[in-house]
This record gives C-alpha cells, sequence and structure tokens, in this order.
C-alpha cells in the first residue's frame, strides 16, 4: 500500500458502525423526549393542581343494626374501610364516630375492642381511644390520630360523608364486629 492512503473499511463493517450509529442516536433523542416528557408533566401538576376529591353523603346502616358499643366495618365506594362505631346508646350523630380503620403507622387493619374501649392494631400492638387519638405503641410515638369522617343521623338512618371519586369503585359493604 502507498504512503498516504489511509485504507478504508470494508463495506459491511462501515454499515455495521452506521447501524450502530443510528440506533445510539435514536437512543438518546428518545432518552431526551422521555425527560422532556417528564419535566412537562411535572410542570402541569405544578402549575395545575389537583382538585379536592368530591365528597357525598352515603348510606352506611340502620340505626338497629349497630348497638351501643359495637362497630361496624363498612367499605366506602372508593374501597376505603371504615370503623363506624356506636359509643353511646343515643340516636344522634355525637353518638357515633366514623375512623379509618387503616392504621397509620404501617397501613394494617385496625378494629373496634369493646371490653377494652379502644381500637388495636395487631401489627406491632398499636392502640387507639375511642376518639382515634394514639393511646400505645408506634402509633402514639408518631401521635398520629386515624382519620376521622363526618357521621350524620336521619331519622332512624346513619349516613356518612365520604369521598366518591376513586379508580375502581364497589358499592358499600358492611360487616358487624
Amino acid at each position: 500500500m502507498e504512503e498516504g492512503l489511509v485504507e478504508r473499511p470494508a463495506a459491511p463493517l462501515r454499515e455495521r458502525r452506521d447501524l450502530l450509529a443510528r440506533i445510539l442516536n435514536l437512543g438518546l433523542v428518545g432518552a431526551l423526549a422521555a425527560a422532556c416528557g417528564t419535566f412537562a408533566a411535572y410542570a402541569a401538576r405544578f402549575l395545575y393542581p389537583a382538585r379536592p376529591a368530591r365528597r357525598a353523603w352515603t348510606y352506611v346502616a340502620r340505626l338497629d343494626q349497630i348497638a351501643a358499643g359495637k362497630s361496624l366495618r363498612w367499605t366506602a365506594p372508593t374501597g376505603q374501610t371504615i370503623n363506624v362505631t356506636r359509643l353511646g346508646a343515643g340516636a344522634s350523630a355525637a353518638d357515633f364516630i366514623a375512623l379509618s380503620s387503616v392504621c397509620p403507622h404501617l397501613g394494617c387493619q385496625v378494629h373496634w375492642e369493646a371490653h377494652h374501649d379502644r381500637y388495636f392494631c395487631p401489627c406491632h400492638n398499636g392502640t387507639f381511644g375511642p376518639e382515634g387519638q394514639p393511646t400505645g405503641g408506634p402509633p402514639k410515638e408518631g401521635n398520629t390520630p386515624l382519620p376521622r369522617y363526618p357521621l350524620e343521623v336521619r331519622g332512624q338512618l346513619v349516613f356518612i360523608e365520604v369521598p366518591t371519586d376513586a379508580l375502581v369503585a364497589r358499592p358499600g359493604r358492611t360487616r358487624t364486629v
């Protein structure tokens, strides 16, 4: 071979290099598009924050279905489970309380223990008073109460105000505890 002349790679090798270069360029363009799309999504959420969830009053049970000192586990249209507990013997909303049945510590299901006058979380022996305030275990350390829902008594019927927006709506189900 003469000096000063550079030997060109064979045609198949050059085609392979061109193909790899195109693939890498397409990958870079795709990654850039994904990054720009993610930024646009975050910017849109910042500029247009989520509106508050729609709420509605929903039927829970008749007064005679929840005895004094007993609790009813009710499933909201959004799938949330709620403990509706009758703390008093009267027939007003003040005699009832509706609290989330999900422990704020690890998300375990709490249940009403009438004989101890408390809600109990079996995961780490967390306890909550009748009003949902933490009284023992990890929930007390975190000082996080159970979320409360408004209740209303209309005649002989108990109603609860809950969010109605959900990914999968399920009909309300009840179970006496």
